[in-house]
C-alpha cells in the first residue's frame, strides 16, 4: 500500500523540518505496518518538508534476509523507496570506513553503517534499537 507523504507545515504538533535516514525495520513498517509507528514518527516521516532516506545498507539487509527466509517482505524495496517519495541513500567508502571505526556497543553490521551514516550525512536516525544511543547520532524512537 502506498502511503503518501503531505506538507504538514501548518501543524504546529510536528517536529519541525528534519532530515531522516529510517532503520530497516522503520522503513518496513512504513510499508507493511504503519501502525506500529508512533503517531510522531509517522508524522515526522509523512510530512512532505522533511527529507527522508533509505540507505543502500537497508536495500542489501533486506534483500539478503528476504532471500534465506527470514524476512516476507513482498514489495520491490527500490519500488518502495520512490513510491514513498524518498531517496536513496548510497554507501561511500567513507561510510565503511567509519562503520568499521565504531566502538562496539552494537556488533550488527547494518545498524552500524546506518549510524556512520547517520553521523557524516548529520541525519537523524529513525529506529526503535535503543542498542544505538551510546554512539551519540541524533535518533527518533520508531515507537
Amino acid at each position: 500500500m502506498r502511503r503518501f507523504r503531505q506538507s504538514c507545515s501548518n501543524n504546529s504538533d510536528t517536529i519541525p523540518d528534519v532530515e531522516l535516514l529510517l532503520d530497516t525495520h522503520v522503513f518496513i513498517w512504513w510499508n507493511v505496518d504503519p501502525a506500529r509507528l508512533s503517531e510522531g514518527t509517522r508524522s515526522a516521516i509523512g510530512d512532505a518538508e522533511n527529507r527522508v532516506v533509505v540507505s543502500a545498507a537497508s536495500v542489501w539487509e533486506i534483500s539478503i534476509k528476504r532471500m534465506i527466509g527470514k524476512l516476507a517482505f513482498n514489495h520491490d524495496t527500490l519500488d518502495a523507496i520512490a513510491k514513498a517519495g524518498f531517496e536513496a541513500l548510497s554507501i561511500t567508502p567513507g561510510h565503511a570506513d567509519a562503520a568499521g571505526s565504531l566502538p562496539l556497543h552494537h556488533t550488527d553490521p547494518f545498524d552500524r553503517l546506518l549510524v556512520a551514516q547517520a553521523r557524516i550525512e548529520r541525519l537523524v536516525l529513525v529506529t526503535q534499537d535503543r542498542r544505538l544511543v551510546p554512539y551519540g547520532v541524533p535518533l527518533l524512537g520508531a515507537v
